[in-house]
């Protein structure tokens, strides 16, 4: 047994971060200020010049969207069941209704044929989500939003640094949205960013994100829409303009982790033990996670146990959202979405952030045989 507790993902933050932070906290200006403004200035560079708004979450972000849309009551919105449960609670948070979409069992995004099925004349817009920051197919995705005239929701909250024929997410598209929380590829500790498509959208982004305040001059203001609190601060900024240098040697450090882990476990790997291993993906995907379907005979409390013994830290990502009893009240129910129903009650996430290393993953791949023996 080592002496070494390998998480399933952990920040990594260098000491020129942590010195910004100190500069900040010394400056007198901690909430919204100058760090906040670099950072989206940065980030819209990045998204080929789109406009960038930071919030303080990337659940928020969603819903400012939906919002800024105009989807509410009476509207119905098309996403996955399996993605964190903020994808879902956003639609009804805005009074729309969530319609879930299966999802395909080798890429675990929505299933883009189910998505087309379940349009209505009630369909307003799509929350796709990009597992694991493996990206969907962009070009029919948009295509469906086209022919039905409907308003895309980019949940990319795990997709920063991945792409789609060369082009970074974020880069095109409708509104795409970022998560900086602390598990994500960069962080800001608690976080996100909104990309969207043009400076009037911008301006009533800025509106939802603090209170619906607009101010002219030293002493004009007014409020014209009902706003809320999500505005970043100085202190967070700073934290992601210090990840945000090293993108991409992440990105690049996180497909060299996955890489070994396939080449560790092997070509035969699926066969000798049932378990499923993600697509093997190095050009698109930012590998925020590597997931595993473990083979029905394997519960998975007592596979995350036993990786336990091993030192190894594994997570799930994510349980059916259609099946949690919030939403069972709302009318869904069990079988309604057998592939997410199956891949959600067996998927785990092993071991991937910035630190680690390839030594550190091959010793996962011991443990991992040694379990699914």
């Amino acid at each position: 047994m080592s002496n070494t507790f390998l998480p399933f993902s952990k920040p990594t933050i260098d000491e020129v971060t942590i010195a910004s932070v100190g500069e900040v906290l010394r400056s007198g200006w901690i909430t919204s200020g100058p760090k906040v403004a670099e950072f989206e200035k940065q980030l819209s560079a990045y998204f080929g010049g789109r406009p960038v708004r930071t919030f303080n979450s990337g659940t928020c972000t969603m819903e400012i969207a939906l919002r800024i849309a105009g989807i509410g009551e009476g509207d119905e919105v098309i996403t996955t069941p399996i993605s964190w449960v903020a994808t879902s609670n956003v639609i009804l948070e805005v009074g729309a209704t969530p319609v879930f979409a299966d999802i395909d069992p080798v890429t675990r995004n929505i299933d883009l044929d189910k998505l087309e099925a379940a349009i209505t004349p009630r369909t307003r817009a799509i929350i796709p989500v990009y597992l694991a920051g493996k990206p969907l197919d962009m070009d029919r995705l948009y295509a469906i939003a086209a022919k039905h005239k409907l308003r895309v929701v980019e949940d990319a909250a795990q997709a920063l640094g991945s792409s789609w024929k060369g082009k970074p997410i974020g880069s095109f598209g409708d509104f795409v949205s970022f998560s900086f929380q602390a598990n994500k590829n960069i962080t800001t500790s608690e976080g996100g960013c909104l990309v969207l498509n043009n400076e009037a959208e911008a301006v009533i982004a800025e509106k939802y994100r603090l209170q619906g305040v607009s101010r002219s001059g030293w002493d004009g203001i007014d409020v014209d829409v009902l706003g809320g609190k999500y505005n970043m601060t100085d202190i967070a900024a700073a934290i992601g303009l210090g990840q945000f240098a090293h993108l991409q040697d992440i990105t690049a450090h996180r497909r060299k982790l996955a890489k070994r882990y396939f080449d560790t476990l092997g070509k035969d790997f699926e066969s000798r033990t049932g378990a499923i291993l993600p697509p093997a993906d190095f050009t698109d995907t930012n590998w925020h996670l590597f997931q595993l379907e473990l083979p029905a005979r394997m519960s998975r409390p007592e596979f995350m146990a036993r990786m336990k013994e091993h030192d190894v830290g594994v997570g799930f990502h994510y349980a059916p959202i259609h099946l949690f009893s919030m939403y069972k009240a709302l009318g869904f129910r069990e079988g309604m979405f057998p592939i997410s129903e199956r891949i959600g009650k067996q998927i785990v996430s092993l071991p991937m952030f910035y630190s680690l290393t390839e030594d550190d993953v091959v010793r996962v791949c011991a443990a991992l045989e040694k379990v699914l023996a």
